[in-house]
Formats: structure tokens, sequence, C-alpha cells
């Protein structure tokens, strides 16, 4: 069975909330199973999520004559491969990381991919098609001549620039904001804010991470405080992993949902995001693997729907 080390740790952070020690899914246990979406909902309110830069073009940009594509350094055949624990060091910082313009194109690899520290860099790491049998798909945030930047996984606010070939791409419509101070999350649709909730974050030294990241994958809830409903993986993990319980040591930040919401609005967490559970329901049913999740403190404005 997949995660059978972190099975473990789920079981151990059952008996720390039994004894009084809150849990909260910093992991999602990622299970080879197919994510789906859902129908587009109505009633989406108008309005666009905030400005920044400007988003990822749909296409790599052709070179122009005066132009040239930076070669792609051979990879040795002994790079590590990027999976459930945190990925290797070397990577650029996102410099969009705060940035809350939609993520609207993604990007899965279809065979093993070196992944660069710069278009024509160093290559640090292999991208392989899934992680833990759940395929991989990540928000594209860049374009340069011959070269695409994506989020990636099993890390924070880090980037990795990819060269032509190996993965295909497809169209992500949907996008997650979360803001720290009022503990509202929204999530928007072409850029149009659908629903907002309420949602518990993390406690002083285990904050939610901030930035860009995205969902990883989908996993059935390990105990019966997670509402009986499913659970996300982000590619986030926490910004300080000792400063978490020693039985969710090597996991990720998770979105789910809890058996009660008596503590909605409040910083009560390990650093994952709870939100009720008909909330976490319909982001399930409609919301795939991909999308891009972004955490700030606060927007400039509330969205139409809070």
């Amino acid at each position: 069975m997949l995660f059978d080390r972190l099975i473990s740790r789920w079981t151990l952070g059952w008996l720390l909330a039994a004894l009084g020690v809150p849990l909260l899914l910093l992991a999602a246990l990622l299970v080879g199973r197919t994510l789906t979406g859902g129908p587009t909902p109505t009633g989406a309110a108008a309005g666009p999520v905030v400005t920044g830069p400007a988003g990822p073009v749909a296409t790599d940009p052709a070179p122009t004559p005066a132009e040239s594509v930076p070669a792609a350094a051979p990879a040795p055949d002994d790079l590590p491969v990027v999976d459930y624990e945190p990925a290797p060091r070397g990577f650029p910082t996102d410099p969009g990381s705060g940035d809350t313009r939609p993520l609207t194109e993604g990007l899965a690899p279809t065979r093993q991919i070196a992944a660069y520290d710069a278009p024509g860099g160093r290559p640090l790491a292999f991208l392989a098609p899934t992680i833990r049998d759940v395929k991989l798909t990540m928000p594209v945030v860049d374009h340069r001549v011959g070269w695409t930047a994506v989020l990636l996984p099993s890390a924070n606010r880090r980037i990795a620039w990819l060269p032509a070939g190996g993965w295909t791409t497809v169209a992500l419509r949907d996008q997650i904001v979360v803001e720290r101070r009022p503990h509202r999350l929204t999530w928007y649709r072409d850029a149009r804010p659908v629903k907002s909730w309420e949602v518990s974050l993390g406690r002083p030294g285990q904050f939610t991470p901030l930035g860009r990241t995205f969902i990883l994958g989908r996993t059935p809830p390990p105990q019966a405080v997670y509402g009986g409903v499913d659970i996300f993986a982000l590619g986030a993990i926490p910004d300080d992993p000792g400063a978490v319980p020693a039985g969710l040591r090597g996991a990720h930040i998770g979105l789910h949902s809890w058996y009660n919401d008596d503590t909605l609005g409040q910083n009560v967490t390990n650093g994952c995001i709870r939100l009720t559970r008909s909330g976490q329901r319909q982001l399930l049913g409609e919301v795939p693997a991909g999308t891009g999740v972004v955490v700030v403190d606060e927007l400039p404005a509330p969205p139409a729907t809070a």
C-alpha cells in the first residue's frame, strides 16, 4: 500500500490528538487514483483576482533570428528524483511567490525529465510523470525561449526550469487564494470568485507557509477527525519541519476538513488549511490536481464572495 510510512505517522498523530495535542494534517497520503474535476459552477461573482505581473503565456515563444535557445546540459544519471520528501536544494526562488494572478497553464511530464536551476543552467534533479503513482501536474509560472518554469513540488517558493520535450500542457481554470489575517479561503474560476469560506490556519511557529503552491493530490481521510472527507495534499511543506510534532515529520501541508467547526477563524493547526466539510466536498468535486494555491497575508480588497 502506498505511503505505508506516513500512515504510521497519521496513527501517531491521532494518538496525540487523543491526548489533547491539536493535530492537523501536514501530509496527504497520495494514493494511485485518478483526480477528477466537475461541472462548471454557476453564479460566479464578477471581479478579477489581485493585479500582478503577467501570467504565463499559453505556448513557448519561438526564437527570433536574433535569439538562441540556451542549451540544456546533459543530466547525470545519478541525479535525485523529486518525490514526496523535501526537494533537493539549489533551485531558484519563485520571483512571483506573492503574485495572486491566476496560473492558467499546467505542465505534466510524460517521461522522466531533468529540472534545471536556470535556462541553460545546472540540472539538479529529475521530475517523473508521477509521485507515488499519482500523476504530477505543476503550474507554469514563466517562459523563456526554449525553456519553461514550473512550481517545484515538495518545496516552498521554489521553481524549476525545464527544456522543451518530455511533457504536455493542460489548461488550468481554477485557483485557491488563502488570506492569513482574515482567515479566508476563496475559490476562483476563470479569475472570478466563486465562493469564500472561513478557515483555520497554522499556529505561531507553525504558520501556514506564504507563497504560491499547488494541489499535488488527494487521499481518503486516515482517521475520523477529518470528518470523513478526502484530503488535498499541497506541493508545500512546513517552513520549519522541526517545529511540527514528531509523528508528522516529513509531511506536506494539507487542505482538509475537521470533525467540527469550532476553531474556524483561529490559528490552531500545524500549518494546514482547515475548512468546513461541505466546502471541502465542493472543492474536491470541482478542483483538479495542478490547480494553483497562493497564501498571502491579506488581499488589498475582499473578494466579492467574502
